[in-house]
């Protein structure tokens, strides 16, 4: 398949915009650093020393954390913390009413700026405003510690090169050591954060020569990652590797001969630079990944609500290797992208009904915490898969459809739910996809058209890709 990257990735396209999108105050520092010569203090305007001051007046944790902290979604780049106060206002007051709801920032892009252009001088300015937004709300703040400074991978000290190669660029070994600093310091300026994830997707760990993963890289950071937080804090509860859970078409070179379904076959390079991580991993607290329900052709095998078994495979898989460590998937995709990279084709209750199923199939394969990507556009009427409109203006901030399944699904099966057997008519098990606790029972209709129904004892009907709640 070529270097993994963005070949690999029809879904990245659709986030290439979140990556690389920068507002004008960014734009203007990149050009005033980038024009200063490095040494002597060069380029550390809107700098500061004191990277690991407090940031504002967090609230003191109470006792060890949990290492699982349920359903919820990441920042990207356009996000509640900017736009209309009534908007943001509008935002804010809605998850506080879901508080706990778990959300994610990235250390560097995302809508974070570089933290560290120079060694020693740090630029938290949009990560204390995320920081502060997410503990506002109500949520439970999450940190990827992704991605690094330019001179910690061969680039000029003061400078920011935001292009998606730079940006994706790893640590050179010689400054593992360094990044690991800068995660420490992000620990003691934010307190109140008590989970963090190390690295996104192995972005930069590949190798060329021998057309893998460098997985010895990788862990070899996430190691010295770990120990560093560790020191601040044993508490923190840290998680690796963010592997992407790629499928292939089981014809496929790399395809894995015993990892496969009706959904496609694994990619073996994958599987094992994850036995590697998990190997040779000093510790770790969860285990994070990601992926997609359909192959990396962009096809969904055998439709796009059967794929979503993928998702329950890895996750058994992926517990079974680490002997049950609770399981987050820090992105999961189920809507492949169309010709433009955009994902337009599908009606709001189609995708709708398809992440449902795959949320439940993630759930019924063990996992305990999810991550949903793609909250807000910048601007503009239609968000395809958004959680809320554009902030932007007054009247933005408004809750999407996809919001209320994130939340609700959130607040019926944290982590530690049992999960239930719940009756369903013969004719409706092929066309309806259920998950039940001993309270609220899930149920959503696979087929667009009308169905009439019968689960848990209930006659019920059911529009074209309706996603019901059910309370027992």
């Amino acid at each position: 398949m070529g270097r993994h990257e963005w070949s690999a990735g029809i879904r990245r396209r659709w986030r290439l915009t979140a990556l690389l999108g920068v507002s004008a105050a960014v734009l203007a520092l990149v050009v005033t650093l980038l024009g200063t010569p490095p040494g002597g203090g060069a380029g550390t305007a809107g700098t500061s020393r004191d990277g690991g001051g407090a940031h504002g007046t967090p609230a003191a944790p109470r006792g060890r954390p949990e290492p699982a902290v349920g359903w919820g979604f990441t920042h990207t780049q356009y996000s509640a913390d900017q736009g209309s106060a009534t908007a943001t206002g509008r935002v804010a007051g809605r998850l506080a009413k879901d508080r706990g709801l778990p959300q994610v920032q990235a250390l560097m892009g995302w809508g974070a700026d570089n933290p560290e252009p120079v060694k020693g001088h740090y630029d938290f300015g949009a990560m204390d405003r995320r920081v502060g937004f997410i503990r506002e709300s109500g949520g439970t703040p999450v940190i990827t510690l992704c991605c690094a400074p330019d001179w910690m991978k061969g680039g000029r000290p003061g400078g920011t090169d935001w292009s998606r190669a730079a940006l994706e660029t790893a640590p050179t070994p010689d400054h593992y050591q360094d990044f690991a600093d800068l995660a420490a310091t992000v620990a003691r300026r934010y307190p109140g954060v008590r989970h963090f994830i190390v690295w996104n997707e192995f972005k930069g760990f590949w190798n060329d020569a021998e057309h893998r993963w460098d997985y010895e890289g990788y862990t070899r950071m996430y190691n010295l990652v770990h120990r560093a937080l560790k020191k601040v804090d044993e508490d923190i509860m840290v998680g690796g590797p963010y592997l992407v859970m790629d499928s292939l078409d089981p014809r496929a070179e790399n395809a894995s001969a015993g990892f496969r379904g009706p959904w496609g076959a694994m990619d073996q390079r994958v599987l094992d630079a994850f036995r590697y991580w998990n190997t040779h991993r000093t510790g770790a607290d969860f285990v994070v990944v990601d992926g997609s329900s359909y192959t990396n052709d962009g096809d969904p095998l055998p439709d796009e609500f059967a794929a979503t078994d993928k998702l329950t495979a890895v996750s058994e898989w992926v517990r079974r290797q680490t002997h049950d460590l609770p399981l987050w998937w820090a992105e999961y995709y189920v809507e492949p992208a169309g010709a433009d990279g955009g994902r337009t084709g599908w009606s709001e209750d189609h995708r709708r009904a398809v992440h449902a199923t795959g949320m439940i199939a993630m759930a019924r394969g063990g996992a305990d915490s999810g991550f949903y990507w793609n909250p807000e556009d910048e601007k503009g009427a239609g968000c395809p898969g958004c959680l809320w409109t554009p902030t932007g203006g007054a009247g933005g901030g408004r809750e999407l459809p996809m919001y209320g399944l994130v939340a609700g699904f959130h607040r019926a099966f944290p982590p530690g739910t049992r999960f239930e057997t719940v009756s369903v008519a013969p004719d409706d098990v092929p066309n309806v996809r259920v998950l039940a606790s001993a309270r609220t029972v899930l149920v959503v209709n696979t087929l667009n058209r009308p169905i009439s129904a019968r689960v848990d004892g209930r006659r019920f009907g059911m529009r074209a890709y309706e996603v019901r709640w059910l309370t027992r």
